[in-house]
């Protein structure tokens, strides 16, 4: 899939923390997809991030968030992220929700930041993979929804090309996956 991704430039830093559950599945990558599709990005593995030197070196430098729903969260659709003299980075959890609520919960510095969320009426293109409810989307979809309304609010500056391409590894991926399940494509000693 790497021949789909088109790195792009942002203001704001994007920080995917990843569950080491997730790091190692091969079943998909939308975590690791994310960090290599945004050149202003880090990407860290762990269980708990309460210690990690390089996270809390970034939290106290910089204005940072969280991705993730709750009620008291900054609605982008709704409200700008806060500006200041500090960088904006916004943390994203990769892993399955109930992996997310755990590293939330072992990584309190991380659970103290600002909550930002969106809301949206897209369902996840994720074919091969059921969602616990209808409208959760895998960590790229939900990068780009971010993308997206930090682009109108003048918070980033990215083309429409690159936020149109920016889901292009996601989709082959998908595409790839989707192929792989065709009758054809299966061993012949699970062709019925």
């Amino acid at each position: 899939m790497c021949e789909y991704i088109n790195p792009i430039k942002t203001k704001t830093k994007f920080v995917i923390l990843m569950h080491t559950h997730e790091f190692k599945k091969i079943k998909n990558g939308t975590g690791h997809f994310t960090h290599l599709s945004l050149e202003n990005s880090e990407l860290y593995v762990d269980v708990s991030f309460s210690k990690h030197k390089a996270v809390n070196k970034l939290l106290e430098e910089n204005n940072c968030y969280v991705l993730y729903p709750a009620e008291e969260s900054i609605v982008l659709n709704e409200n700008s992220l806060p500006s200041n003299d500090k960088n904006s980075v916004i943390f994203l959890i990769d892993s399955t929700w109930h992996n997310a609520k755990k590293l939330l919960r072992d990584s309190p510095n991380i659970q103290a930041l600002p909550k930002v969320s969106f809301k949206h009426t897209k369902s996840s293109g994720f074919k091969i993979k059921e969602q616990p409810m209808e409208l959760c989307l895998s960590t790229i979809e939900s990068t780009h929804c971010v993308l997206e309304l930090l682009n109108g609010q003048g918070d980033e500056e990215l083309s429409e090309s690159e936020l149109d391409g920016f889901l292009d590894p996601f989709k082959k991926m998908v595409e790839y996956q989707v192929k792989c399940t065709t009758l054809e494509n299966k061993s012949p000693r699970f062709r019925v």
